[in-house]
């Protein structure tokens, strides 16, 4: 029978108590769950609530319930949740001394810090995976720090880039994505135990205590927000569909730069697999699958704002759906943030089959542009003149490299003998110096301001 089933003259349909039982999820929280409970007895014997002898005997049982369950030596199955499991066995092994652990809290504001305290684990740990991410992609960035890459806007081959700066660009989303989470973590690490089940207690409790022994900034205000609450999930679920989507992407630009059309790289061996049917096939397929896990990280985003957007106030059951959600995405993101770090470790970066694709089209457009500005040519004028050159190029089947300077001051007068050193490709990429751009200058900024980022 259940510890609450006073009330009650018919013991739980069998069916409803599977169907209503969260154990195999928040089994999860069973550590968190402990240490709530632990630093719950220890004020409820400041307050004198509890007798010290009798809280001593409590917290040496918990522990000792902490290393069976994590040694597996206790069968959790069958029961209605992590909470109701461990109290159970604590007051099988202490009797009415376990009894008392529950004064003055519920379920409803255990589970509220049980989720907290994992979630403050997690940030921090996803925070140092978000450090390894970055740290080699930095690596990636100085170690090729003068390959050059085309760039594409519109899967349009538009200017040439320094591969460096092409790679940072993913440094600093994933810097935004660290940032986020910290900021998040502000919001998780309040502390909301002893609201009770949604108006708080007569008991003389001190929250603040308990706030203090779980290393707690400060506590929650209101007793019914307090139950009511999942913002603090939904806005970590956030985070992590913006870190997903950085990660989609740069795994989709790594899926078109390995493809045999650019072969710009190579993924090892190791992050593809085969075909069932086709022997010469390498698939990247590790690459896929963490753009195709995006999807079910924004699923698990979107299904808990749904399960709580016409909740009434204040704890619903309803909000018991809110773990799989959360540990199945933060499980997600943590084996995608480790093996794109190790694939990106081991990527071969082709040099010369990148620059020899960058040498191709009219890379040197915008800067045929900009050396017409420079010598007072209007933006838009020298926009046309430099457009009707790539038509006649295009009609003549020619580049800007192959013009004579004949044909190059039939578009202008303007032109000098010196034009073709100035959309040479190297120098087309070394030149763009303003502030966070592909410059040869601007990308050692990067690099230096990185890694005093990494540093800190």
């Amino acid at each position: 029978m259940s510890l609450w089933a006073g009330r009650f003259k018919e013991d739980t349909n069998s069916l409803a108590k599977e169907f209503t039982s969260s154990i195999s999820l928040d089994k999860k929280l069973y550590f968190y769950d402990i240490q709530g409970s632990i630093a719950h007895i220890k004020m409820l014997v400041k307050c004198k609530i509890v007798a010290e002898n009798e809280a001593e005997r409590i917290i040496k049982t918990l522990n000792s319930i902490n290393e069976e369950i994590k040694r597996r030596k206790i069968n959790l199955s069958g029961k209605e949740d992590i909470h109701m499991a461990i109290e159970e066995e604590l007051i099988k092994r202490e009797g009415k001394i376990g009894e008392k652990l529950h004064t003055a809290r519920s379920r409803n504001d255990q589970i509220a810090l049980d989720e907290r305290l994992y979630l403050r684990e997690k940030i921090e740990d996803i925070e140092n995976l978000i450090l390894e991410f970055q740290g080699t992609l930095l690596k990636l960035a100085e170690k090729n720090k003068t390959a050059i890459l085309p760039g594409y806007t519109h899967l349009q081959y538009a200017q040439p880039l320094f591969f460096s700066h092409y790679i940072l660009a993913y440094f600093w989303m994933a810097q935004r994505d660290r940032d986020r989470l910290g900021d998040c973590y502000k919001r998780v690490n309040v502390m909301p135990l002893g609201v009770g089940a949604l108006a708080g207690t007569s008991l003389p409790i001190d929250r603040d205590y308990v706030a203090k022994l779980l290393k707690f900034p400060r506590i929650t205000e209101n007793s019914v927000d307090t139950v009511s609450d999942r913002d603090y999930i939904i806005e970590f679920l956030a985070c992590l569909c913006l870190l997903m989507m950085h990660l989609s992407r740069l795994c989709e630009d790594l899926i078109l730069f390995s493809s045999p059309a650019l072969s710009f790289i190579e993924i090892s061996d190791a992050f593809t697999t085969g075909s069932s049917l086709m022997p010469q096939k390498k698939n990247p397929d590790v690459l896929e699958l963490i753009r195709g896990k995006t999807g079910r990280v924004y699923g698990a985003l979107i299904s808990l704002l749904t399960t709580m957007k016409a909740l009434p106030l204040s704890y619903n059951r309803d909000m018991q759906e809110d773990k799989f959600a959360l540990f199945q995405s933060t499980q997600e993101v943590e084996r995608s943030l480790r093996i794109c770090t190790l694939m990106l470790n081991n990527l071969r970066i082709n040099r010369e089959q990148m620059e020899k694709k960058a040498k191709e089209g009219f890379f040197a457009a915008t800067d045929l542009v900009e050396y017409l500005v420079e010598r007072g040519i209007p933006f838009r004028k020298a926009h046309q003149i430099v457009g009707k050159m790539v038509r006649y190029c295009l009609e003549k089947r020619k580049k800007f490299q192959g013009l004579t300077i004949k044909e190059y001051q039939s578009f202008s007068p303007i032109f000098e003998a010196g034009v073709k050193q100035r959309i040479n490709l190297k120098r087309c990429v070394e030149n763009k110096e303003s502030s966070g751009g592909t410059g040869k200058k601007s990308v050692e900024k990067q690099i230096k301001l990185a890694k005093e980022i990494l540093k800190k």
